[in-house]
């Protein structure tokens, strides 16, 4: 069974065929050409191997084998590390020559007196000496620029919050944002007269006090020590030690922004004795 399997293969690949081309008019035969599957194939193959060979001899005969990687040769290499350093040459000299150019406008302007100048390379030393140098306002304003960064870094500090969801305490665009460096602690919020304030959280009410500037303030105890603190409400919903579910109203809008007829609400979180920002957590 295998030998007729492998004699019909052959016999199979070796069976020519008989292309023809007639005259249509008079129906003679002008070409004949007797092929079979096995020239066909020899055929593409010997087509393939030609286009791979040209292909080949094109790129390692033409310039074009420098852009194949590690078939640059020497001498482009060479020009490559040459037109680098001529480059970083160029820039060494413009750069001298606008430190020429501004050393010559201070000598013109009276800046810098001719008889103090030795030489044009003693001015740009004195001129890199005077710019490295900083002033006693600059390092004051660097020392308090630090610290402030440094107390904002230590405020926005970032809490991880395990499954919690936090509701917005008032519906209203924001006024003015989380600024610790301000000491402003949280969030003021703009909103219509009596409009409702809600819980951010579940919780338990810990505080609530009247204020003569700031109206009712009331305090949230959270689960994993988290507080909410709400400024500005007017009448409150809920009294000391109640229990609250996240977005359940507790107090009303009701203060007003001194004397702007503008109620908002002044709205903050902390977590650990820390103040956070409520932007991080909560979508306003």
């Amino acid at each position: 069974m295998r030998k007729k399997g492998r004699k019909a293969f052959w016999k199979n690949i070796k069976f020519k065929y008989k292309l023809t081309i007639i005259n249509e008019n008079t129906l003679e035969e002008v070409v004949g050409i007797h092929v079979s599957k096995l020239n066909g194939f020899s055929v593409l193959l010997a087509a393939c191997t030609v286009i791979f060979l040209l292909a080949a001899i094109i790129l390692v005969f033409t310039p074009l084998r420098n852009y194949l990687p590690g078939y640059m040769n020497s001498e482009v290499r060479s020009q490559v590390v040459t037109n680098a350093l001529k480059a970083d040459s160029l820039v060494e000299a413009l750069d001298r020559q606008n430190q020429y150019i501004m050393n010559i406008q201070d000598i013109f302007s009276g800046k810098v007196s001719m008889d103090t100048v030795q030489s044009i390379d003693s001015l740009t030393t004195i001129r890199t000496n005077e710019l490295m140098n900083r002033s006693k306002e600059e390092d004051d304003f660097r020392r308090k620029y630090e610290a402030r960064q440094k107390a904002e870094s230590a405020a926005e500090e970032d809490h991880k919050l395990p499954d919690l969801l936090f509701f917005r305490p008032t519906k209203g665009i924001v006024m003015k944002d989380f600024a610790p460096s301000r000491q402003h602690y949280g969030v003021d919020m703009a909103a219509a007269m009596d409009e409702s304030i809600v819980a951010a959280m579940d919780g338990k009410v810990m505080m609530v006090v009247q204020t003569a500037d700031k109206g009712f303030l009331i305090q949230i105890q959270h689960e994993q020590n988290f507080i909410s603190v709400y400024k500005h409400c007017g009448t409150p919903r809920k009294k000391e030690g109640d229990r609250v579910k996240g977005g359940e109203v507790i107090a009303l809008a009701g203060t007003e922004d001194e004397g702007k007829h503008v109620s908002y609400v002044h709205f903050e979180l902390w977590h650990e004795g820390t103040p956070i920002d409520p932007a991080k957590y909560v979508v306003f």
